[in-house]
């Protein structure tokens, strides 16, 4: 099972901002045995959003989202999700039960872009936000958050616990070694090497660019006991060529 993000908002692709979402995810997704796939930012754009959201519903792949799920007119994202399965939006029982506590406790008067907040296509589920408890909302595969960082951060993890639980691989790893004096030229045919006797498994080559001093971050991904016996074998293909490394 895939696993992607989709980051929503001008301000990433504009530069305004810089995206936390990202690292905060695959660190997530690491310390649980899973890797995140692939991941798109998208500007704030109706028809560019619904394309992406039909693309990746399509996919059957689990989809995390992060921002336009706001009640201002640049938040786009749940009309998007809408339109993009061709579902109408509705107001959340719930979720409006929750934002007229939060106004009330706040002493605040709710107007109609506030009740937008908790519009979202019929049939979604919420997702609870820790923070300032105006929800998130999923809907098939796909969760949709908020674009700010410390809600999303703790969002996402609740939807890994509840809904992704079963996915998790506390046997899936990752190893690597600093290889040092090489070029990536010289340990292709090592990793190729490792990879026809482990086809399961996923390598990855990282040149560090040093005149002086080059070497390569090159590593192993996958299930414990097969990573095991390919680090084996890429250790005793680097001792042929003379290569001198360190494990990380």
């Amino acid at each position: 099972m895939n696993i992607g993000l989709v980051i929503v908002g001008d301000e990433i692709l504009s530069g305004r901002r810089v995206d936390k979402h990202l690292p905060t995810l695959i660190e997530l997704l690491k310390s649980r045995g899973l890797t995140l796939s692939w991941m798109r930012v998208v500007s704030d754009d109706p028809a560019l959003l619904v394309k992406t959201y039909q693309d990746t519903f399509a996919s059957g792949d689990i989809v995390f989202s992060t921002g336009g799920i706001g009640g201002t007119p640049d938040d786009m994202t749940r009309q998007a999700a809408g339109k993009a399965l061709g579902i109408e939006l509705q107001y959340h029982p719930e979720g409006l039960e929750i934002l007229e506590v939060f106004a009330k406790e706040r002493n605040r008067t709710l107007e109609g872009h506030h009740y937008r907040m908790v519009e979202f296509p019929v049939g979604s589920q919420l997702i609870p936000n820790p923070i300032n408890r105006i929800p998130g909302f999923f809907l098939r595969n796909h969760f949709f958050m908020p674009g700010f960082p410390e809600m999303a951060a703790p969002m996402m993890e609740w939807v890994l616990d509840n809904h992704c639980s079963h996915l998790v691989d506390n046997q899936y790893v990752e190893q690597a070694l600093m290889v040092f004096d090489t070029y990536e030229s010289k340990v292709t045919p090592i990793m190729e090497a490792v990879l026809t006797a482990h086809p399961s498994l996923k390598l990855f080559s990282l040149p560090i660019m040093s005149e002086d001093n080059p070497r390569i971050e090159l590593g192993v991904k996958g299930h414990l006991t097969e990573v095991k016996l390919a680090m084996v074998l890429l250790k005793e293909k680097l001792q042929a060529i003379d290569a001198r490394w360190e494990r990380l």
